[in-house]
């Protein structure tokens, strides 16, 4: 067995790199390293918080810890690809990147020809996959217990209020951040692909109906798959006054699964056996990230360790993408699309100087 230690430093410290701090230094052969931060005090605090050193330049970082190899990216989506790129080439650290790991196909495309080149490694973060319950169910199918997939659908309708938007710049932008598909709803369209497979076609119509931000807060969409499955989709974080669903229901030549929960951590219906519900359900109550962020941490240490391949490979994060922008065509066109390699949103990930002036580490 090969001895191998995941060396990890944290660049962006919202929320989010609090639970990959917390998934790092849970993982056996993983370390915390450092965490980074444009803003100071965020990073202090989780500097304090996991006695790891911080730093406002990642630049410095790099070089006063030269031994860290593997930096995880936590900073505005629409910062990924132009941070990525940088620690790839410059640095020569594998990247770990949240979701929704790029924000254009093309860019996708690039970070990984680049990666390729070096001999470096892109690890996308796509935590629900992980969950019990999505696991059972995706067994389900792939043993022919549901049979044929016939129809799937999403529905995800949350809150967020204007004041969420004004936390930060970058926030409901499609330079930055996408609206409810980009932010909120990657990781069921995600979950569609991993459970039902890849789309042939979309259709969507998108709208802002609850706050003043320039992306989309609400879409509806039908889509088809490869297979003989039609789909139907609807996102949305203009429902008020908070959450109320986030689900994935699959109705089946055998039977129905329906995937709910805050973060698609509950079997609420599966009809080959309801009393599988209980046991495969978990308790995100504590925190809406769930327990992925460590099974993820977990897989990257297997693959130095063990030569054990990464769940979500290249193609498989490249058409998520390209799936996500689908549907942004089809709304710019007011028609439906071929979900294909050259599909690329006019709108999402659009470049903005000024804003990324913002989340710039001066040299």
């Amino acid at each position: 067995m090969k001895t191998y230690v995941v060396k990890v430093a944290v660049i962006g410290c919202g929320r989010i790199a609090g639970h990959h701090c917390r998934s790092i230094v849970a993982t056996e052969g993983v370390e915390l390293l450092a965490v980074c931060d444009l803003v100071q005090d965020k990073a202090s605090a989780y500097s304090k918080e996991f006695n790891v050193p911080f730093f406002d330049n990642y630049r410095e970082m790099f070089r006063a810890l030269p031994e860290i190899n593997a930096v995880a990216i936590v900073t505005p989506s629409g910062m990924h690809y132009e941070h990525a790129t940088e620690i790839l080439e410059r640095y020569g650290k594998n990247i770990i990147v949240e979701k929704p790991t790029f924000m254009r196909p093309s860019q996708a495309d690039s970070a990984y020809r680049l990666a390729e080149k070096l001999r470096l490694n892109i690890f996308p973060v796509f935590q629900n996959r992980y969950n019990r319950a999505v696991q059972r169910v995706r067994k389900a199918l792939q043993e022919g217990e549901l049979g044929e997939i016939r129809i799937a659908s999403v529905r995800v309708r949350w809150c967020r209020q204007q004041r969420y938007y004004e936390l930060s710049p970058w926030r409901g932008t499609y330079a930055q951040d996408g609206g409810a598909l980009t932010n909120q709803g990657i990781h069921h369209i995600d979950l569609l692909r991993y459970l039902v497979g890849d789309v042939k076609r979309v259709n969507a119509t998108m709208k802002t109906l609850g706050a003043n931000i320039e992306v989309e807060d609400s879409v509806v969409a039908t889509m088809e798959f490869d297979r003989q499955t039609i789909g139907v989709l609807e996102v949305t974080t203009a429902a008020r006054p908070l959450d109320f669903e986030a689900s994935v229901s699959l109705v089946c030549e055998k039977g129905l699964a329906q995937i709910g929960g805050i973060a698609a951590n509950e079997l609420q219906i599966f009809t080959p056996d309801q009393s599988a519900c209980g046991d495969w359900s978990e308790d995100f109550s504590g925190s809406v990230y769930g327990n992925g962020h460590q099974e993820m941490y977990k897989d990257i240490a297997a693959f130095f360790r063990d030569s054990m391949p990464y769940p979500v490979e290249r193609n498989d994060c490249l058409n998520t993408i390209r799936f996500l922008h689908a549907f942004y065509c089809s709304d710019e066109t007011g028609s439906r699309i071929e979900v294909d390699n050259a599909i690329e949103s006019a709108r999402l990930g659009r470049p903005d100087e000024t804003l990324a002036n913002l989340y710039r580490t001066p040299e």
